[in-house]
Parts: C-alpha cells; sequence; structure tokens
C-alpha cells in the first residue's frame, strides 16, 4: 500500500481493515521482540547461571533509560501524524529533524550518566561480587546502543504517523537476526562471554538505526527530514518535550513500580513468584494482538484529529475497544476451559505441585480481566495519539502504584487470604482503571488539540 492510500485509509477507509492493517505488522514486531529477548537469553545461560543471572538484574535499570527514548518515540508519532492529518508536511519535516537530533544528543548523554553510575546504581541494589561483575560488564555495553535505539525511535515514529507499520518491522526482524547470528560468534568463537552479547546487541542496533536513517533520507516517505542550517527550535523543542516527557515518566514509574511489585509477589515464595512470572508470560503472549491495535490506534487518533475529523477519530476508538474486547473475552474463556494443560504444558516439571496449583488459580482470576486489559491498551493508543500523554501517564503509573501494590498491602496484613490478594489485586486493579480512563475520555479533553 503507497503512502497515499494509507492516508486515505486512514482518513476515510473502513475502519476495521485499517485497525486490522496497521496493527498487524505491530503484532509481528512484537513477536519478534519477544523472540530475540528468548534467544538471546539462551546464549547468555549456556556461559553460565551467574551471568544469565546478572544481565537479567540489570535490566530494569536499562529499561528505566530506555523509558526516554519510548517517549521520544510516542511524541513523535502523535506530533507528526497530526501535522500529516493537517496537510502540513512542512512543518512535519522540520519537528522530524529536531526530533532526529534531539534524539541523538539524549541516547549520548543519557549513554554517558549510565556508564558513570552503572557500578553504584548496582551496588545500591544489594548485589555483589561476580552478578555485580557481570551485570557492570553488560549494562555498561549495553547503554552503548542508546542513541542508536532512540535514533529508530524517531524513524519507526516517523513510519508509524504515515501509517506504514511493516517497514520498521522488515527492519527489526533483521536488526534480530543479525543479533542471534552475532551473539554466539562473538560470546563463544571469540571468548567474549557476556560482553559478547552486550556488543552484539550494540552492533545490529546500530545497523537497524543506519538503515531507519537512509530510508528517511532516500526512501519514498512524506517526511524528508532536512539538516541545511540546521539549528534548534525551542517552540518545536518544547512541544515535543511536553508530549514525551509524561509518556517517559509513564513507562519508568511502571517499570519501577513492577520493581516494587516483585518484592512482595516474592515475599509469599517462590512458589507464588514463580507462578506469577509463568502466567504473565501466557497472557502477554494472548494480548499482543490487542496490544498491536493499541500501538496502530496512534496514527488514526493522531491524523483524524490533525483533519479536524473528530467523528472519525472516536470511530477509531470505538471500533478498537469492540475488536479488544472480543479478543480478550474470546482468549480468557480459552485459558479458562484450557487452563490444566496450558498450565502443564509451560510447566514441564511437576515436582512442585503448588507452583502448578498456584498458577492455575491466578490463571482463572487474572483471565476475568483479559477484555480490560485491550482497554486500557486502546485507552493508551487514544491518550497517546492526541497527544495528551499525561493521560496515559496517570493510567500507567495510577494502576500500579495508586490501586494494584495498596490493594495488596491491604490484603497481605489485613486478611488471610495468602496469594489470592495478589491474583485479586492484579484483576481488579485493571477493572478500577479502565473506569477511570473512560470517564476522561467521557470528558472529551482528549479532543483538544495539542499545540505545533
Amino acid at each position: 500500500m503507497d503512502l497515499k492510500k494509507r492516508q486515505e485509509s486512514i482518513l476515510r477507509g473502513n475502519m476495521y481493515k485499517t485497525i486490522f492493517a496497521l496493527s498487524l505488522p505491530i503484532m509481528i514486531n512484537n513477536l519478534i521482540q519477544t523472540l530475540y529477548n528468548l534467544i538471546d537469553g539462551l546464549w547468555i545461560s549456556k556461559i553460565g547461571s551467574v551471568e544469565f543471572a546478572a544481565t537479567s538484574f540489570v535490566w530494569p535499570i536499562n529499561f528505566l533509560f530506555i523509558s526516554i527514548g519510548m517517549g521520544l518515540s510516542v511524541a513523535g508519532t502523535s506530533i507528526l501524524s497530526q501535522l500529516l492529518g493537517a496537510g502540513e508536511h512542512e512543518k512535519a519535516n522540520k519537528y522530524a529533524s529536531q526530533l532526529i537530533v534531539l534524539a541523538i544528543l539524549s541516547g549520548i548523554v543519557l549513554a554517558g550518566v549510565g556508564i558513570i553510575i552503572s557500578k553504584p546504581i548496582i551496588m545500591l541494589m544489594g548485589v555483589q561480587d561476580e552478578i555485580l561483575y557481570f551485570g557492570d560488564i553488560y549494562l555498561k555495553l549495553t547503554l552503548l546502543d542508546l542513541p542508536f535505539m532512540f535514533l529508530f525511535a524517531i524513524f519507526n515514529a516517523t513510519m508509524n504517523s504515515q501509517g506504514n507499520t511493516v517497514l520498521p518491522t522488515v527492519l527489526s526482524a533483521i536488526s534480530a537476526i543479525i543479533n542471534t547470528v552475532l551473539d554466539p560468534i562473538l560470546m563463544f568463537t571469540f571468548n567474549m562471554g557476556v560482553a559478547g552479547a552486550a556488543i552484539a546487541t550494540v552492533i545490529s542496533k546500530a545497523i537497524l538505526a543506519v538503515a531507519g536513517i537512509i530510508i528517511l533520507f532516500k526512501g519514498n516517505t512524506v517526511i524528508k527530514p532536512d539538516f541545511k542550517n540546521f539549528k534548534f527550535d525551542k517552540n518545536i523543542i518544547v512541544n515535543s518535550v511536553k508530549v514525551a516527557l509524561p509518556a517517559s515518566i509513564g513507562q519508568s514509574g511502571s517499570a519501577m513500580g513492577f520493581l516494587v511489585l516483585n518484592t512482595f509477589i516474592v515475599s509469599y515464595g517462590t512458589a507464588t513468584m514463580a507462578a506469577y512470572a509463568m502466567v504473565n508470560r501466557i497472557t502477554s503472549l494472548i494480548m499482543q494482538p490487542a496490544m498491536g491495535i493499541g500501538t496502530s490506534l496512534v496514527s488514526v487518533i493522531g491524523q483524524n484529529l490533525g483533519a479536524n475529523n473528530y467523528k472519525r477519530a472516536k470511530e477509531g476508538f470505538d471500533k478498537a475497544i469492540i475488536v479488544t474486547s472480543v479478543i480478550g473475552v474470546i482468549g480468557g474463556l480459552l485459558l479458562i476451559v484450557f487452563r490444566e494443560p496450558i498450565i502443564n504444558f509451560f510447566m514441564q516439571s511437576k515436582d512442585d505441585m503448588k507452583v502448578i496449583e498456584q498458577s492455575i488459580t491466578y490463571l482463572i482470576i487474572i483471565s476475568l480481566s483479559m477484555p480490560l486489559m485491550g482497554i486500557f491498551s486502546v485507552l493508551q493508543g487514544l491518550f497517546q495519539g492526541s497527544g495528551h500523554t499525561k493521560y496515559a501517564m496517570s493510567m500507567e503509573i495510577g494502576r500500579l502504584w495508586f490501586v494494584r501494590l495498596p490493594m495488596i498491602l491491604l490484603f497481605k496484613y489485613f486478611t488471610d487470604i495468602d496469594e489470592l490478594g495478589i491474583w485479586w489485586s492484579m484483576s481488579s486493579s485493571n477493572l478500577i482503571i479502565c473506569i477511570y480512563g473512560y470517564l476522561v475520555y467521557r470528558k472529551g479533553n482528549w479532543m483538544n488539540r495539542i499545540s505545533h
């Protein structure tokens, strides 16, 4: 589908077809990234359990830095899609140029800061000896990919804003293949161990970013960055940061919330932690389509608001809710009906029946809120696409810090239902935050276009 047809589809085409066409590549991309992480972890685990534990331990720290780039990507998709919807192509080019430079500089600064404070942060988290040693090596080297990751985030934003979700997926797949090939070569052939895994990631991300920039300048795209006589535009930077900052805070606040959540869950014992981790992996696979739809909605909402087509923006939201709810209901019912064979498939060892029993209970309870997870993703897409990322941030942080964690504490210290308190807190927090998001949606503030 060429650029004009994509924009025509977003602005005037069949909404169900548009949502499906935009979300399918995103779903595939998410699956590729999931498989890539699994393969990366598999190679590292072959070195040793200590090295694997060290790389897993420092991942949340790395994610806090990555959150900045994710915020820039959300800002880019929202702002650029609205400008394209309004037909302001020259302004979109200028925004893209500013965002590219901002991404590179942010990546360099954050990588430098991260490398300097890497070891002290890991020590503050209470580890020493080998985990500290290997974790520090891995974190410092992976932080070097931040400029490339942020750069690709802007490329991704420019493509998504035009409705081109296929090209970023293809490039991500190529990057994942390169990383998969480089991992064993650097780790074992060149005997670089954990450092080899990190360097493979940096190289694959660098190739990904360079390919994206070449396409922006040489490819068939509506948005064409121009650095001739470049100088920073204060208004563009301020507007971009205004949209990006809440998205970044929401992502990083969510990451920190899950760190705290894990400490509460592990206090119930390793069986509860194992059940929690296993069921979350299962439900995340089922929810990939809904998450893809929520992400695709960003460009649909942005372009239609830019074209002052509020009725169609609302139609996109309504139909995305219908699709994700149907997926959630069907997925939830299948998980409940086939709960035992599903858990037994993922839990190959039958030695710990307590883990299996808790997993089945948690799977039943969380499956009841599967449609709500889809609605959550759609509400996030609505608020991000409209540029009102503060609402997306409040949902992201609120679900964990103001609903889920307090509920777990209440169940833990004022009831005797043990791990059931965690399972019901996980499920009911989705309901409460979706009610909040729907009330914000009903107020209609999301229809107020952000200024450019």
